[in-house]
């Protein structure tokens, strides 16, 4: 499974929204209407599924999928 699958999954089963309403360069909050809750949990989620440290600064409510993906890229590779 690819990073930006993986993300979607997590963000998806944290949020409880469907992958499809997950667009890649849609922030999270116009595109589903995280909350600063929700993101620190999704946050801590993320660290968890891919064992990297984020910042809640790195990814924060403006931030697009795309946006996650790259952070973790940087931090994996």
């Amino acid at each position: 499974m690819d990073i930006k699958a993986k993300v979607k999954e997590v963000l998806s089963s944290l949020l409880k929204v469907k992958i499809e309403e997950l667009k890649d360069g849609e922030s999270l909050i116009n595109s589903i209407g995280v909350d600063s809750t929700e993101m620190v949990e999704s946050v801590i989620a993320l660290e968890k599924a891919f064992g990297v440290k984020l910042s809640p600064k790195e990814i924060t409510k403006n931030s697009t999928i795309d946006d996650i993906v790259n952070n973790i890229q940087s931090k994996t590779a």
